[in-house]
Parts: C-alpha cells; sequence; structure tokens
C-alpha cells in the first residue's frame, strides 16, 4: 500500500510542477498583454478591447494554480501558531485538521465552482468570444487539485511518511 502511495505522490508531485509552469507561463503572458495594452493606449493610442478581459482571466488561472501548488508543497494557512505550543506528538494531528479543512473547502470549490462554470457555458464573454464557463473553470480545477494534493498529504501522513516540513528546531541543533 505504501509503495502504491509514494507512486501517486510521485505522479501528484508531477502534476503540480506542471501546474506551476503553467501558473509561470500565464504570468509571463498577462504581462506581456498588459505590456501590449500599454503600448497601443499611450504609443498607437489605439487599445484592443480584449486586453484588459484577456489578462484577468489569464490571471485567475494562474492564481488559482499556483493555490493549488501552495497546497502540494504546504505553503498555505494553517495553525502554525499552535504547531509552537503543541508536544511534538499533537503536530501531525493538527496538520491532518488543517489538510481535512483543505480538503472541505476545496471541495465546496469544486461544487460551487462546477455549478457557476455549467451556469456560464452558453453565456459569451463579448470581447473574448469565450463562454463564460472559462471564467470559472480555474476554480474547479484548482479545487480538484487541492482535494488531490490534500487528501494525498493525509493519506502519506497515515502511512507514515513524513509530509510536513522539518521543525525549525531539528535544524538548529543539527547546525
Amino acid at each position: 500500500m505504501r509503495d502504491r502511495l509514494l507512486k501517486v505522490s510521485s505522479a501528484l508531485r508531477m502534476l503540480s510542477d506542471a501546474s506551476l509552469w503553467i501558473a509561470g507561463i500565464g504570468l509571463v503572458a498577462m504581462t506581456a498583454i498588459v505590456a501590449y495594452q500599454v503600448y497601443m493606449r499611450f504609443v498607437v493610442n489605439a487599445s484592443p478591447p480584449w486586453t484588459e478581459s484577456g489578462s484577468i482571466m489569464i490571471m485567475s488561472w494562474f492564481i488559482f494554480l499556483g493555490a493549488a501548488v501552495g497546497v502540494r508543497e504546504n505553503f498555505h494557512m494553517g495553525f502554525d501558531v499552535l504547531l509552537y505550543f503543541l508536544p511534538p506528538a499533537g503536530k501531525p494531528w493538527l496538520r491532518a485538521v488543517s489538510d481535512l479543512a483543505i480538503l472541505a473547502f476545496a471541495a465546496g470549490m469544486v461544487l460551487y465552482g462546477g455549478e457557476l462554470a455549467l451556469r456560464g457555458w452558453s453565456v459569451r464573454i463579448p470581447v473574448l468570444g469565450l463562454p463564460q464557463t472559462f471564467t470559472y473553470l480555474p476554480i474547479v480545477i484548482s479545487g480538484v487539485l487541492m482535494c488531490l494534493f490534500s487528501l494525498e498529504r493525509i493519506l502519506l501522513r497515515a502511512a507514515g511518511e513524513n509530509v510536513d516540513e522539518v521543525e525549525a528546531d531539528a535544524t538548529m541543533t543539527a547546525d
């Protein structure tokens, strides 16, 4: 069972890395679109209508994908202050509670974001010509990724794998 979890975890690592690359490419693309818009507005004096909507849509994609990667890499908000006061045996439990809260929140993103995405299929974004679903799809995809990543952390922790960061006091004593 543990070997299967580690194989799945390896696949999820590749999915997380791909999501991070897509988010990075989206950031560069949005920056290029905004630079193009500024050039067209102030130099050519003819700003294209699609640049603002396009850059905002790309921004929502890379923000949500980055948030999902943050869940996998444990860069999300948690109960960090409480971890300083807990004995070492209690810390994995608190982190598991944090992962369960993220799982529940992400499931809500999938459910309610999915409803929005389905409702927006017949509505077009005027300047882009795309269905409004593309505005809400990052919520759904990010929610699915967050569910997978938080479930991965819960299962790996239950299997005895160290998925939590190394404690600061352990690194200080190693020096």
